[in-house]
């Protein structure tokens, strides 16, 4: 339903008991769609949320309520029938002219259908990927790319001010292993060597970075252009090569994927700007750490954890989780105070530890401050048979195989149409047919085969109105079916995007576009467009254009193209 309808239906309903409360609060009305449509087009449950505080049967309450709307001459127009159903549920269905308004409005909003209050809301920082610069994205890094870039896109479309972060961990152990590694191939070392490095890092990428070191290569990435010196004996400029040339290598898969960050953010600028000494300083302060096994702890069991965590290790050097309550502090003190992080469900007890350090620094960071999305694992299939390896990466599939073997809109799509925390199977032979079980085939064939028939009839009509007056057509022929369904469908899309937002759920998109292509098929089966009689062509024509520019909408905020031929 429309967001105007349902604020006049809203509106009516909150009149249509006004009498009845009392000195009672009004509650929430809430208006859903029946689960069977013979039900009725809206529904709402509001005479049983009143029944017990009214002490009154649900039933006799809702029809009281129906009798109200019925008389209430605003509806004339939105309204063709109100009925009560089971213990109280009140059902209403649409008049054909209400259900038909929805093409129009889409005709005139075009791109901007579905969208609602540009910049209205509070400013959101998504950070999601952030994956250490020690080697190429894998297929986890995969999956939160295509959900934090659709969850960017769907926020962005509800009038948030959305910023996209890269947290690079730049700084550490595992840095230092990556030099290692490479230090090791330039040496001629491979992995099958005695001599290999401890825990090293073995795809064929180690090897290239080597090569490339020894040539004296310059490489950029988004804030750094880093030339080698070609002395392999100079540990820390291999080390500083290699990072700058992985996060290029990462630059470069992220745009093959077609995502882009506002800021890149560097775990060591937290080090070299006072911000970890800071924070741990604070902690401190606060109380609730301590000393013991020459290791400095910090009490998280006072929020929640199941242990207290070292923040300080015996050797010297902090746990991961100081300097990441230090770059949340610098999000908060930033003015996000919505933030959202998308990571994997091995995240779940970092979770716990960042929040507790934010809630000991006592500076009104909310509890629940920042919100997780976190997803699980992926597993891919080829052939029938799991895929774990890449030559290149040397462990596990990455993204750019991804990419490489089914293309970017699949890898989007199928990694945005699952909810994030249920394990996913990447089927490649899935992604690759060209069959209706394939949901993004089948949600693109529906758009190039709406812009095929406009092809024909533009062919076959020459004479015809312009595709830009179709906006002003009768529409009232629209109702068989197949039609009214589709209407249906196509009226949910607002909706369907505000509570996604809420919900913090793009794979709802998916969902929503598999159904309204299913839709789209069945009424194009069952309905010839380019029929002789001009009014009946042109309102097909109309439904036609309106669902195609919703498919194209929704498939732009998974990433994913909208192609005019299949």
């Amino acid at each position: 339903m429309l967001s105007d309808q349902q604020q006049q239906l809203h509106d009516a309903l909150t009149r249509a008991i006004a009498p009845l409360l009392g000195a009672l609060s009004p509650p929430a009305v809430l208006l859903e769609r029946p689960k069977k449509s013979d039900h009725g087009d809206i529904a709402s449950n509001l005479a049983m949320q009143l029944a017990k505080p009214l002490k009154r049967n649900p039933r006799e309450l809702a029809e009281a309520i129906a009798k109200a709307l019925r008389a209430d001459a605003s509806l004339l127009q939105l309204i063709a029938s109100i009925d009560v159903a089971g213990p109280g549920f009140i059902n209403m269905t649409l008049t054909d002219a209400a259900r038909q308004a929805v093409v129009k409005d889409i005709l005139a909003q075009g791109p901007r259908f579905g969208h609602s209050g540009h910049g209205a809301q509070a400013p959101v920082l998504i950070e999601f990927v952030s994956a250490n610069p020690t080697g190429p994205l894998h297929v986890g890094h995969a999956r939160q790319a295509a959900l934090g870039d659709a969850l960017a896109q769907l926020y962005a479309s509800q009038g948030f001010l959305v910023t996209r972060e890269f947290y690079y961990n730049d700084a550490g152990e595992q840095i230092n292993t990556l030099a290692r590694s490479v230090k090791a191939r330039i040496e001629g070392l491979t992995p099958d060597h005695p001599d290999w490095p401890d825990k090293a890092y073995n795809g064929d990428y180690i090897a290239d970075i080597a090569a490339s070191f020894m040539r004296g290569d310059t490489v950029s990435a988004d804030d750094r252009s880093f030339t080698a010196s070609g002395n392999s004996s100079d540990l820390d400029n291999i080390r500083d090569f290699a990072v700058a040339y992985l996060r290029h290598e990462q630059d470069l898969d992220l745009a093959a994927f077609g995502v882009s960050f506002d800021r890149y953010f560097l775990e060591s600028s937290l080090y070299t700007d006072g911000r970890v000494d800071a924070t741990v300083k604070a902690l401190i302060a606060s109380g609730l750490t301590y000393e013991a096994d020459g290791a400095l702890w910090f009490k998280t069991t006072s929020f929640g954890d199941d242990q207290d965590r070292v923040m300080e290790k015996s050797g010297g050097g902090f746990t991961y989780f100081v300097p990441d309550v230090a770059y949340h502090l610098d999000k908060w003190q930033r003015g996000f105070v919505h933030a959202i992080n998308i990571q994997g469900y091995d995240h779940q007890s970092a979770m716990v530890r960042v929040r507790a350090g934010l809630q000991a620094l006592a500076l009104g960071v909310p509890k629940d401050y920042p919100e997780y999305l976190l997803h699980k694992m992926v597993k891919v299939m080829r052939a029938g048979v799991e895929v774990k390896i890449s030559k290149r990466a040397g462990s596990y599939v990455t993204l750019r195989d991804l990419v490489d073997w089914v293309g970017r809109d699949a890898v989007r799509f199928f990694l945005a149409s699952r909810k994030a925390e249920t394990e996913f199977i990447f089927d490649v032979d899935l992604a690759l047919s060209q069959s209706e079980d394939n949901p993004v085939y089948y949600v693109q064939y529906a758009h190039a085969r709406i812009s095929s028939v406009l092809a024909q009839w533009q062919e076959r009509f020459p004479e015809d109105i312009a595709l830009t007056r179709l906006g002003s057509v009768d529409l009232s022929p629209l109702v068989a079916p197949a039609a009214r369904q589709l209407l249906t469908r196509l009226a949910e899309f607002p909706q369907m995007l505000k509570e996604a937002a809420k919900d913090m759920a793009p794979h709802q998109i998916a969902f929503y576009l598999k159904d309204c292509a299913a839709d789209m098929h069945s009424q194009y089966n069952s309905e010839r467009v380019l029929v002789d009689e001009a009014p009946l062509r042109h309102a097909r024509l109309a439904l036609l254009v309106a669902t195609r520019q919703v498919l194209r909408n929704g498939l732009a905020l998974l990433g994913v193209s909208a192609p005019e031929k299949m």
